[in-house]
């Protein structure tokens, strides 16, 4: 057996109804790791994997993804390799980013190109900052909007299932982790057992509002009707000030079509499933148009948000019409949001097809 096998592999831990997951596949696919490069492991959340004390041994913050990947100078097959575990996203796409390259001299049966993801020029790297900050915000959190995406009685009836099933597994396992840790079936420190007990109360928190949601507000006691209120009102905010607030930020740092201009770049992996995932909780899916997906985005946001319309659309040449104006010239196609646009240019990318399919 050659030397190259016994190198050890980095591990992706990941769950593909994570956005910011699917932002690191959307790297690998980008930048043409090959399957051998590393192994990739699902921690389900819906299933509190990530509160486990093996998974808390890697990460104690309890997020996906990690990558854990073999420090440099333990790579020697005579030597036992050691391992680092980058838990930060943006840290670990650039990791991802830097790791493959042209010269770089990975132990891979891949021979997809390996382009530069990371801005060329400082200008482009100050954008490329400020934007991948803003979507990794508070207000820009796709866990809060998932978790908050009902303004109404019906609305929320319509969403509460497949949240409180998610919210209902974590919460038993962290209960379970708890009584195994009293019964001395497993043995952690303080600080994980403070950690556990403060996701077991978040948790309880969240579900408060949503395991009566098939009740009418008549039927709901004080209190339940005080929590629903409140559900609301946190969605509103999120919605309507927060998400309005960071999205019009946003487009107001897009150059287009691409986030940084003409050619996918770093951020664009970030985008895309961030937007990708508002989209959907918008009522939208991965086939929608641009325009079509950017309107249901619009509409989900509320309190009047628009879009400032100001980009050109990619139209295909087959596509254009052939009427012209009373000049002789074809008529411009109307324009539309930045984001649309965007849309649209990430919608035809291979790494586009082949992760969302994962999420089906």
């Amino acid at each position: 057996m050659s030397a190259s096998h016994h190198i050890p592999k980095a591990v992706l831990y990941y769950d593909v109804h994570s956005a910011w997951s699917l932002a690191v596949l959307l790297a690998l696919e980008e930048k043409g790791y090959g399957k051998d490069e590393l192994d990739l492991r699902l921690v389900d959340l819906s299933k509190g994997e990530n509160f486990s004390p093996t998974f808390l041994r890697l990460n104690p913050k309890g997020t996906v993804p990690t990558l854990v990947v073999p420090l440099e100078n333990t790579l020697s097959s005579d030597m036992d390799s050691r391992y680092k575990a980058i838990t930060d996203t943006d840290a670990l796409i650039a990791f991802l980013d830097k790791s493959r390259s042209v010269m770089s001299h990975t132990h891979t049966t891949s021979a997809a190109p390996a382009p530069a993801l990371s801005p060329a020029t400082v200008a482009l790297s100050s954008i490329a900052k400020s934007i991948i900050t803003l979507l990794h915000s508070s207000p820009a959190s796709p866990e809060l909007l998932f978790y908050l995406n009902a303004r109404d009685s019906y609305a929320l009836k319509m969403i509460a299932p497949g949240i409180s099933t998610f919210l209902k597994g974590r919460k038993e396992a962290l209960e379970r982790y708890l009584v195994e840790n009293e019964t001395n079936e497993i043995r952690v420190s303080e600080k994980t057992k403070t950690f556990w007990l403060e996701k077991k109360d978040e948790t309880g928190d969240l579900l408060t509002a949503l395991i009566e949601a098939d009740k009418s507000d008549e039927d709901l006691s004080e209190s339940g009707r005080k929590a629903r209120e409140e559900y609301f009102d946190k969605t509103k905010a999120a919605w309507q000030v927060g998400l309005a607030l960071v999205l019009t930020k946003l487009s107001k740092e897009l150059v287009g079509p691409f986030a940084l201009g003409e050619q996918i770049s770093i951020v664009d992996i970030h985008l895309t499933a961030w937007l990708h995932e508002l989209v959907i909780l918008s009522g939208g899916n991965t086939q929608d148009s641009g325009a079509v997906a950017i309107a249901r985005l619009e509409e989900h946001v509320g309190g009047g948000f628009a879009f400032t319309k100001d980009a050109v659309p990619a139209v295909p040449a087959a596509s254009v019409p052939r009427t012209t104006s009373s000049e002789g010239t074809a008529p411009a196609p109307p324009l539309e949001p930045k984001l649309a646009v965007l849309w649209d240019a990430l919608a035809g990318r291979p790494s586009w097809q082949k992760v969302f399919d994962v999420k089906g």
